[in-house]
């Protein structure tokens, strides 16, 4: 999957094990990508398939990109879908810019194709939109959806609270250690999505050390969506 304005990159991925499709997300790569990161006016969720509450609003960056690949991957789904009449589960995911573009891409596939399990899971991702997202979203996938934020990672607050933004979910934040293998290196924080105890007390840095590497993989490199 991908497009040359505004440059959104991805691939889905089938599972016949699992019955599963996922579809993987890649971040910020381009002065492209940037701009999109940077468009944070917040707008109405206008997405195929969806119609979301009236006061759902969401960062118009992340959504011109979501729909810029939309059709294409509800098309791929389909096409899949009909090949394999077996799948059973949909998963999105991806790191920053990407894991915002997962969530998008988990509700509106979620509303496009009902029959499936829709799961997500996003790695360092901002903020996506209001408060009112934060609690539509929530209610839509409630513990299907997974935001992890590796210890002071500062893309997660780069988009403040005061512009209106609210993260959804209940986070989990990861220590400094490189797995999961240790319980004491995981916290679960509230589902509000915007516990104290947790990233949200961590002033932004931008894009730190933190923020390159999830479970020790480098995150941020053009081999990795």
């Amino acid at each position: 999957i991908s497009n040359s304005v505004p440059d959104i990159q991805g691939f889905i991925a089938r599972d016949g094990d699992s019955k599963e499709l996922v579809l993987a997300l890649r971040g910020s790569a381009s002065i492209i990508d940037i701009m999109v990161d940077s468009a944070i006016v917040l707008v109405p969720l206008i997405t195929p398939g969806v119609e979301a509450p009236s006061g759902v609003r969401v960062h118009s960056g992340f959504l011109v990109g979501w729909n810029s690949i939309a059709i294409q991957i509800i098309s791929v789904i389909k096409q899949q879908l009909f090949l394999h009449p077996d799948l059973k589960n949909l998963v999105t995911t991806g790191h920053s810019l990407g894991g915002s573009l997962a969530t998008l891409a988990a509700i509106c596939l979620r509303r496009n194709f009902p029959s499936l399990t829709t799961r997500t899971y996003s790695y360092g991702a901002p903020r996506i939109g209001n408060k009112e997202s934060a609690d539509y979203f929530n209610d839509e996938f409630g513990v299907n959806a997974s935001r992890v934020v590796h210890s002071n990672d500062g893309v997660p607050t780069m988009i403040p609270t005061s512009l209106g933004y609210h993260h959804h979910g209940a986070p989990l934040n990861t220590g400094r250690r490189r797995t999961l293998s240790r319980e004491d290196s995981t916290k679960q924080c509230s589902p509000d999505g915007e516990d104290p105890r947790c990233s949200a007390s961590v002033p932004s840095e931008g894009v730190n050390a933190a923020h390159m590497t999830y479970f020790g993989i480098l995150a941020t490199t053009p081999f990795c969506i």
